[in-house]
């Protein structure tokens, strides 16, 4: 590798662990918002998805210009082949932490519901699934994004767990049923920050490795 190349390499790196970083921030914020219905909060994950779109935008096109000028291969091409595809699937967590955002204003006045899920625990396994597979980019560590590929399956009994108790407060009390269907709307959008985490750590993998494991599972990885 080129010395050229190789500076190149770790700005991108850089920008893509800021981006991330962004966006770490917008889903925690997004899920205090709608914890604590709070509109102030809610309105800054909206706004900040400009700066986040912006960046994704940026990213794409320093990584096409290192292609263009340097033709690099071998694992310097997995890298850059593999943040693209983290890149966008940032931009798209982004997009997932506007949804909630979004939700905040619907229920955040007179909604009184007879059954309201604890996002919590949800939330942080979620943030916890980004957070780590954001560190087994910088510290290039497989073992570490295989971890977050093994927390995808209780995310998805969290969703279903949390959207049934949502879809029982609905057969319940009729004149809030908008409002209830709003609610069905924040695990999913958890649900789906978890699957890009995962797309992350599996791109990690492939990076490392060489291998691409997004339709294979742990035990036919071994």
């Amino acid at each position: 590798m080129s010395l050229h190349l190789k500076r190149e390499i770790e700005k991108l790196k850089t920008k893509v662990l800021k981006l991330g970083s962004l966006v770490e921030e917008a889903v925690q914020q997004a899920t205090i918002a709608m914890k604590n219905r709070d509109l102030k909060l809610a309105k800054m994950v909206i706004r900040k998805d400009i700066m986040i779109d912006e960046m994704e935008v940026d990213f794409e096109e320093e990584c096409l210009k290192v292609l263009a000028l340097h033709q690099p291969v071998a694992i310097d091409l997995r890298f850059i082949v593999s943040v693209l595809k983290i890149n966008n699937d940032l931009e798209r967590i982004g997009d997932l932490a506007v949804k909630i955002a979004e939700r905040v204003p619907c229920i955040a006045e007179n909604f009184q519901v007879s059954v309201e899920p604890d996002y919590v625990d949800m939330a942080q396994k979620v943030q916890l699934m980004l957070q780590k597979s954001l560190d087994a980019l910088v510290e290039m560590d497989q073992t570490l994004a295989k971890q977050v590929r093994g927390m995808d399956d209780e995310i998805d009994r969290l969703n279903i767990e949390i959207s049934e108790q949502i879809r029982k407060g609905i057969t319940e009390i009729d004149s809030d049923f908008e409002n209830y269907m709003q609610l069905l709307n924040i695990p999913k959008s958890l649900e789906r920050i978890a699957d890009h985490a995962a797309n992350i750590a599996e791109d990690v993998i492939y990076m490392i490795e060489g291998k691409i494991v997004r339709h294979t599972t742990e035990q036919e990885e071994e």
